[in-house]
């Protein structure tokens, strides 16, 4: 069997089985993979709203299968080609509902996988309960794994911040489900062209989170091509595999409408644990401060003397820029880089250590 040629399915949808597509790509080959399986419903007879109208749920052929034992099988497949493709600092998302994530997650861990986390996507508009026989399903769960417990995957810490107004984003996540224009509708029809499609804003924030610019996000179960759109958007490259014609189809117009954003807006976020860790000696060092140069607090209440060996005197005690910083406020933690200030010769102001950080962190990057 041939293996593709990466670069040749860039930015492309493949028209075939996923697992039969991914055995054709070689190992450790994609950054990203986002996976929306089939989810198994197992719904049965008609659902029906209190008019007794049909409800549009899910009988594609696709979502049907003879058993549970059939459904971790099929699992099983095309999870291992996952994790055989993916790269060994890469992280895979794996979306469900309570019908088969209990099930995707145990398999995950039999096959190796190492979860970092499980999000609740909240469904803001979720479709209410018609028979009231138990709660309204209003939540569905990613599981968001690395190959390992060791690997050195890309969370784009600063982003989330960011994005969540400088508040470090939560594992629940309040989203509505996808409506309006975005939803893709049959042309012949009427009727929604894919009955799971997702919110491009969920697709947004995983993207986001576990990827850079110029990253290879694969989607096994590609469907309308939110992934696809939404990594175009944020400039990363994709591949999409899809077996449904029709699908292929309203993904590819989908596509074509999608405007890439320029590099400028295409923000590359440096998680702060990937930053070189920059010890207060290293600023020693270069001699940008010297021992016996005094710090100060931003009001000038405490001061503090440097120490040759990269710690500073305050009190009758010694210790770390943080250590001491916490024992001028009397508290339990603190960033002694944010905290402690120097009298610049130049300038003759105070001005925060966490500019003479920055310059050595630039000498590091070669900048």
């Amino acid at each position: 069997m041939s293996n593709y040629n990466l670069e040749t399915i860039l930015n492309t949808i493949i028209n075939a089985d996923c697992v039969e597509t991914m055995k054709k790509i070689a190992d450790n080959s994609v950054d990203v993979i986002f996976a929306d399986p089939p989810y198994n419903l197992q719904l049965g007879d008609a659902l029906k709203r209190p008019d007794n109208t049909d409800v549009k749920g899910v009988y594609e052929e696709w979502d049907s299968f003879e058993s549970i034992a059939e459904y971790d099988r099929y699992t099983k497949a095309w999870m291992s080609e996952a994790r055989r493709i993916l790269k060994e600092d890469g992280t895979i998302w794996v979306i469900g509902s309570y019908h088969n994530i209990f099930r995707v997650g145990y398999i995950m861990q039999d096959l190796g996988f190492w979860i970092l986390n499980d999000i609740v996507w909240n469904k803001t508009n979720p479709m209410p309960n018609f028979k009231g026989t138990r709660f309204t399903n209003a939540h569905e769960t990613l599981i968001w794994a690395t190959k390992n417990p060791k690997a050195k995957y890309t969370f784009n810490y600063e982003a989330m911040k960011a994005m969540n107004d400088d508040v470090q984003m939560r594992s629940t996540w309040e989203i509505p489900l996808c409506t309006g224009k975005e939803r893709l509708k049959n042309e012949e029809t009427g009727e929604k062209l894919h009955p799971t499609q997702k919110p491009e804003a969920l697709l947004y924030r995983v993207i986001m989170a576990s990827s850079n610019v110029g990253d290879v996000i694969l989607d096994p179960f590609f469907g309308t091509g939110t992934t696809g759109a939404v990594a175009k958007r944020l400039g990363r490259n994709f591949i999409g595999i899809e077996k449904d014609a029709a699908y292929i189809r309203g993904a590819r117009e989908r596509l074509a409408a999608v405007k890439a954003s320029p590099e400028s807006a295409a923000l590359e976020y440096t998680c702060k644990r990937k930053l070189p860790r920059v010890p207060f000696g290293a600023v020693i060092e270069r001699g940008l401060i010297s021992p016996g140069d005094v710090l100060y607090d931003e009001k000038k209440k405490h001061k503090a003397v440097v120490r040759s060996d990269g710690t500073v005197k305050f009190g009758g005690e010694t210790g770390s820029i943080h250590q001491m910083g916490a024992a001028a406020q009397d508290s339990t933690t603190c960033n002694g880089w944010a905290y402690w200030h120097y009298v610049d010769p130049k300038k003759h102001k105070l001005v925060c250590i966490d500019e003479l950080r920055q310059i050595v962190r630039a000498e590091m990057f070669g900048e």
